[in-house]
Formats: C-alpha cells, structure tokens, sequence
C-alpha cells in the first residue's frame, strides 16, 4: 500500500467516523426515519398527559417565587433518552412565557398548543440516546379544575402556596413529561423571601439566605411520578429528626394548632414496616398548611400534605401510600384503587394495631350499606368510568372492602405475604389491577377471578365471593 494511498484511506476512516458521531442526533438514513413523539400516551382518563417519544430520568429545577405578585420564574433541566428516532417531542406546560429552550447544548424552536409544548430541535435525536432540554420559563402559575370540580396545581395561600398535582397539577408549575409510568428523580431548588420555608420531596440538602431572600435545596433520589412532586411554601415550624431509619421532616404552619397527631408518624411507619416491608424511599415527613380552599391532603412523595391539621387516620392514610401509591404507582388513573383502596385498608389495619376498631369490623360496618344505596355501591372500585368518579368514595371504601375479603379469605398469612411481595416486587415501579389479581393468586394458590370480578367490577353490592 502506497503512501498516498494509505493518506487517502485514512480521509475516508474520519469521515465515516465524524458520521457515526453526529447519527447520534442525525444520522446518513433518510429524513423521514425520525418521526414526532405522540403529544401523549393515551390513558383512558386524561389520553394527553404524558407524551411519546422518549422517557425522563432527572429533573433539575432551579425556581424563585414572590408570593406578592404570585409570580414563579426559573429554568427546568430535563435529562432523558429518546425511546425512538425523535424529530420532535412534547412537553407537558400550562401558561408561562419562555425565555429559553435548548436541547442537547442547542437553541430549539418550539410552539404552544394547550398545555402542549412542542419542541423541535436542529437535529433529529436517535433512538437509545440521552440528551437534555433546557427550559427557562415565567409567569403566574396555574390553578387547575379537575374533572370532579377539585383544584390542584400551584394553589396560592395567604402566605406562599399549596403545590399539589394530582392527576394532572403538575404543568401548573414545571415542564414534564406528566404520566405517571414516566418516573424520574428530582433536585429542586427554590428562591423565596426571607423567613419563608420550601418543603419539596427527599432530603434537604441546604438552605442559605443573602440579600433578603433564602434559596431552599432538596433532592429525591428515589424515582417518582411528576404528579407526586411538591414545593409547598409558606411560614413553617420545621422539625427534622428521624423515622423508620430515614430523615424526616415535619413542617407545620404556626396558624395551626400543634396537636399531637404527628408524634405517631413514627409509630405508624415502623408498624408499617412491619407489615408491608422496609421503607422504600430516602425521607418521610408531613407538611400541614393552612389552605382549607383546597379541601384535601395528598400523598406527595416522602412528605405528605395536609390542607389542615390532619386527624389520626389521615396520617395513617397518607404515610401508607409512601409503599402502594408512590413507591408502587398505578399504569392508568382507572385503577387508582390501587392507591386508595390500599391506604383505606392501612387506616383500618392501624386502627386495629391500636387497639380500637378492627378491619373486620370496619368492613362490616360498610357492608351494612344496603344494596339499594347505588351511590354508596357504583362505580366499582376498579372501573370508575369516569374521571369525575376518580376520588369517589366507593374507589376508597370498597377498594378497601376488597382487601379485607381478601384477606378473610385466603387467610393472614397469605394475605400479608401478598403485600409484601407486591411491594417488594414493584417497587419504584408501575402496576396494573391484572397482576395484583396474578400475585394473589399464585401466592394462595386460588381461583380468584370471581373474587375480584364481583368485588372490583361488578356495580351491585357483592353477595357471595
């Protein structure tokens, strides 16, 4: 081989390699191999939440609030990888303007169509490959009506704000990928005036005041649902010590009376462990507002949110769901069962520990509902049918009735055997009511399609099983 030969060789070998390395974004195929991610994924209930193409594994959220003019500026970092050939993608955002959008280290165009936020980069994004948005963004945050009438989002109080998501809140305040079966972890940092407190999900890194005003850090490393994050701010008594081997924080609004109610927080989660398996997320804590308009509390992750002092089954309800709601999170909003049914069940099981009312007598005090009360039987726990009937009572108080058949049943021992594992087994993960009825099954060794189907499906109130 010649000299001028090899040279030329060699020209070629760079080329293709200065090829291969822009395909990650770009590659020689035609154009049309890269197709748009679908503006969403389809749930029965809310079909654009959420959007194709790609899934998000860290969110990085860098914010400032005045609570004065209830105005929320800041910029989202978004890591992710592309799940196809990527020309273009959504993200899920309410409102704001934007001053900024970068993808891979690049100014992106982008347009606005609802809550929709559809962004093409320069260069088409392979199918395997990470990269970052970036997302500058201000304005006032939304206030979001759901179905049933409840509100959630970026709710304003008196002195900061009550941040909840549930089903569909959080676009109110950050751009996501807002579906529950896209889990990420999470650094959230936010700016506040001076005396304020920020209380947002996992462990409190820092929080440093200059110039009037204190920046609060926190960090869940545990992959959670974008529904679950909070950044509920306002004038807290703040006490951190430890529970169930993990930080925790208690935050309370000074409006409020203290009570005594959260020095069980400890209990319930060890007993909880007991029954249920090891803690499965790095902090657990309370936040208690005063923001009564909002009418309800919300297992966000590691740290509930109470819009009141809660009462001894509230927390109880909400700590469970640190295991069956955010630990282990439903694929679609119908089988929000899963969560309620589950922590209604927990208050009753507690109930008992504490040597009060049992389980059993709990679901013989429902089953006494006469079966002409059709408001009280319907929908079934596992097909609302609508999402005006996702947080109806039924949902919560025969999703719990369901266990506790289950567990009369098949018996104690296998029963909690099936908690465990269905938490041990999913954890972090996503879930469907066909493998709870496939683990229920397979651990008692029972035919228990009938069960489930006359209990979960069936609109009248169920008489054999």
């Amino acid at each position: 081989m010649t000299r001028t030969h090899s040279r030329a060789v060699a020209l070629l070998l760079g080329v293709l390699v200065l090829a291969l390395t822009s395909a990650a974004f770009t590659g020689s195929a035609r154009a049309d191999s890269f197709t748009p991610g679908a503006r969403g994924l389809g749930d029965p209930f809310f079909p654009d939440a959420g959007n194709g193409g790609y899934n998000v594994s860290h969110y990085s959220l860098d914010l400032s609030y005045e609570p004065a003019t209830n105005q929320l500026s800041g910029t989202a970092t978004i890591t992710a990888s592309a799940t196809q050939n990527l020309s273009r993608f959504d993200l899920d955002l309410r409102g704001f303007s934007i001053s900024r959008l970068d993808v891979a280290g690049r100014s992106a165009t982008f347009t606005r169509d609802g809550q929709e936020l559809i962004v093409t980069p320069r260069v088409g994004i392979r199918n395997g490959t990470s990269f970052t948005v970036v997302v500058g963004y201000s304005g006032t945050p939304s206030v979001v009506t759901d179905p049933d009438g409840s509100i959630e989002g970026w709710v304003p109080t008196d002195d900061g704000a009550f941040v909840v998501g549930e089903p569909q809140g959080s676009p109110a305040w950050y751009p996501a990928n807002d579906n529950p079966r896209d889990k990420a972890t999470y650094d959230i940092s936010v700016s506040v005036p001076e005396g304020l407190t920020v209380m947002a999900n996992g462990v409190l890194l820092s929080h440093d005041t200059s110039g009037g005003r204190t920046t609060w850090v926190w960090n869940e490393t545990d992959p959670m649902a974008p529904y679950l994050a909070t950044a509920t701010l306002g004038f807290f008594d703040l006490t951190i010590s430890t529970a169930g081997g993990v930080p925790s924080y208690v935050a309370v609004d000074p409006q409020l009376s203290q009570g005594n109610v959260l020095r069980k927080l400890p209990e319930i989660v060890d007993f909880y462990v007991s029954i249920y398996g090891a803690y499965p997320l790095n902090a657990v804590g309370s936040i208690v507002d005063s923001a009564r308009q909002v009418g309800y509390s919300l297992e966000t992750q590691t740290k509930p949110v109470y819009d009141r002092m809660p009462d001894e089954a509230t927390v109880a309800h909400e700590l469970s769901h640190m295991w069956y709601g955010d630990s282990v999170t439903l694929t679609e909003w119908p089988d929000i069962w899963l969560h309620e049914g589950f922590a209604t069940w927990s208050e009753w099981i507690w109930s008992e520990h504490s040597g009060n009312r049992s389980a059993h007598q709990a679901f013989e005090h429902y089953y006494n509902t006469p079966a002409h009360d059709v408001r009280f039987w319907t929908p079934p726990p596992g097909d609302p049918g609508t999402p005006v009937f996702l947080f109806n009572g039924t949902i919560y108080l025969r999703g719990a009735m369901t266990l506790q058949a289950l567990r009369e049943k098949v018996g104690d021992i296998v029963f909690f055997q099936i908690m465990r594992r269905w938490a041990a087994d999913n954890r972090y993960g996503n879930v469907t009511t066909a493998q709870f009825i496939a683990l229920s099954e397979q651990l008692s060794g029972r035919d228990l399609d009938n069960f489930f189907d006359v209990w979960l499906y069936q609109p009248e109130k169920p008489v054999t099983w």
